[in-house]
């Protein structure tokens, strides 16, 4: 039984890691970066419209679409050589761009998106469903593709910028 309990937690431990590592970063989000030793490099900020970056020395920057870990390579693979001999680079999300709720939930609205949500979190961070709520009527529109919905479960994995839509059930 506990070999059992520890594979289900490495499970959604790997799966929540897999979600951050290919998490891709867009408007709306807040990043930090830091170069060890190298304060005058080091900056946190939210990505604006544009997703571009203005960095020191390498000057502006396309983020959005990127990857934490290949912004990283990037920043280090820029400031290599010329400006430093071998930088540590580290960037991480601060702040995770909001996910949205809408329909037969109690408190509609936008909510900061943790990696790994499923539509169920997402409905009990909206204070739950309504009584007239229909469990079997969820979509979820994805961030980039507002006019497509797709059925959703209680377990369906809600991204960054997804919308959620709980329907109203018929008695």
């Amino acid at each position: 039984m506990k070999s059992f309990c520890f594979l289900i937690i490495i499970f959604f431990t790997n799966n929540v890691l897999a979600n951050e590592i290919n998490y891709l970063l867009d408007t709306g989000d807040t990043i930090q970066i830091k170069v060890y030793g190298e304060e005058e490099l080091s900056l946190e900020t939210k990505i604006g419209r544009s997703g571009k970056l203005n960095y020191p020395f390498l000057g502006e920057i396309k983020i959005s679409g990127l990857t934490e870990k290949a912004l990283q390579q990037k920043i280090y693979t820029g400031l290599k050589g010329d400006y430093l001999i071998e930088p540590t680079v580290n960037v991480t999300v601060v702040q995770y761009r909001p996910f949205f709720i809408h329909g037969e939930v109690r408190m509609p609205g936008s909510y900061s998106y943790q990696p790994g949500m499923t539509v169920n979190q997402a409905v009990a961070i909206a204070g739950g469903f309504t009584e007239r709520a229909s469990k079997e009527k969820i979509f979820i529109f994805k961030e980039k593709n507002k006019s497509k919905q797709i059925n959703a479960t209680l377990d369906s994995t809600v991204q960054a910028g997804d919308t959620v839509t709980v329907e109203q059930r018929f008695f």
